[in-house]
């Protein structure tokens, strides 16, 4: 059915084609189209909204350049998935010194409910006690553990989340929050010193006590600036580098 046509401007002085990107996003949220999936063409979005085809391609335009859709020529317009090779990397900024892309084996070592404190708490939008999931894990190159991670989640979004499931996850961890839970992760902020290891990251990283290591705090967010993952990774940077490119 198509919507009823909208007008411009209207009261709150929105674009139009901002109005057609709200909308757009909102089917994202809801799970009307899947990571992953084609959605409708320019044409048939045009006469859903009841809008010009160049006002859903500039809202599409934007939606892609904010990595949320993902253009494909010749195929059509996808929804952004992690499970694809080139966004297993997006999320990933270690690469090797020596160059290359930088392939890591995952270990899950703990997964278990706790109480959320007020730092993670804080973090994730929830009360000081609220019920979230607590993950350590360990990942590897062919040769030894470069990166020891904790990481913090919603319990209410990730119910029946276990060490046997996540380690019997082929895939990258986004991916498999995207396969299981239904969430889709879509930008992060990070935080990023220099600091020593203590006695738990030397055993872990199989480092001398006192190494130096990268720490990045992370919160990743999903559709509608949802915070849903607190991770925080200590980075043994010997021998690869932690790379970010601004623009």
């Amino acid at each position: 059915m198509n919507l009823p046509l909208i007008s411009e401007p209207i009261a709150t002085f929105s674009p139009l084609y901002e109005q057609i990107k709200a909308m757009i996003l909102a089917s994202l949220q809801s799970s009307e189209w899947l990571p992953g999936s084609v959605i409708p063409s320019e044409m048939e979005l045009a006469a859903r909204y009841a809008v010009s085809q160049g006002t859903v391609r500039k809202a599409i335009d934007e939606l892609a350049a904010q990595n949320l859709l993902v253009r494909r020529q010749g195929k059509g317009t996808f929804v952004a998935t992690h499970q694809e090779d080139d966004w297993q990397y997006r999320f990933l900024r270690l690469e090797p010194d020596s160059g290359g892309r930088i392939h890591l084996k995952s270990q899950f070592l703990a997964c278990e409910s706790i109480k959320a404190d007020l730092s993670v708490a804080k973090l994730l939008k929830l009360k000081m006690g609220d019920p979230v999931i607590r993950i350590e894990r360990t990942q590897s190159t062919a040769r030894k553990p470069i990166v020891f991670e904790e990481i913090w989640l919603p319990e209410t979004r990730f119910i029946g989340l276990t060490l046997s499931s996540l380690n019997a996850w082929p895939g990258p961890m986004y991916g498999f929050y995207e396969a299981t839970y239904a969430t889709h992760m879509v930008r992060a902020e990070e935080k990023i010193k220099a600091i020593l290891a203590d006695q738990v990251l030397s055993s872990h990283l199989q480092l001398p006590l006192s190494a130096a290591l990268l720490s990045v705090e992370r919160v990743a967010f999903t559709y509608g600036n949802k915070p849903v993952e607190v991770r925080h990774a200590r980075y043994d940077t010997s021998e690869q580098h932690y790379e970010n490119k601004l623009n």
